[in-house]
């Protein structure tokens, strides 16, 4: 009895619709992916050539923020844990306007050189403390 050898099949994958798969996953990732968009720093700016008003230089608070990270309040050295307290302090003695906001003004100072981080946690520790009138000053050159 003779044995009949068995053709051995060729083994292929199809790769014509491979594209289309992979188009259609992709275009499914597009859709169902949601961008967050509330990444940044959440100020509002005054609107260009806005009216000038003049300001007491009682009402204001000064924050420098130099190159070694040191923080100075009104020319008095403080650390970042202090920002907090004191303007509250500060807004309470300033006092509020007829519509509720704080009278004081937090003007904020960098050199060019300090770290990022340590401008982001004055800036948080200053809106925590209730400011919302706050002047991001032009960094010393």
């Amino acid at each position: 009895m003779l044995i009949k050898k068995r053709k051995k099949g060729t083994t292929e994958i199809f790769t014509s619709s491979m594209a289309d798969i992979a188009f259609l996953l992709m275009i499914f990732f597009l859709v169902t992916t949601t961008i967050d968009m509330d990444k940044g720093i959440n100020l509002t700016l005054p609107e260009k050539g806005g009216e000038q008003v003049k300001i007491k230089k009682g009402n204001i608070a000064n924050l420098l923020v130099n190159a070694a990270g040191q923080i100075l309040l009104d020319n008095e050295p403080i650390d970042v844990t202090q920002i907090q307290e004191l303007i509250k302090q500060k807004i309470e003695e300033k006092g509020y306007d007829k519509d509720g906001k704080p009278i004081l003004i937090v003007s904020i100072q960098t050199a060019r050189d300090t770290d990022y981080n340590t401008y982001i946690q004055v800036l948080d520790n200053v809106k925590v403390a209730g400011a919302t009138k706050i002047s991001i000053a032009e960094p010393e050159k």
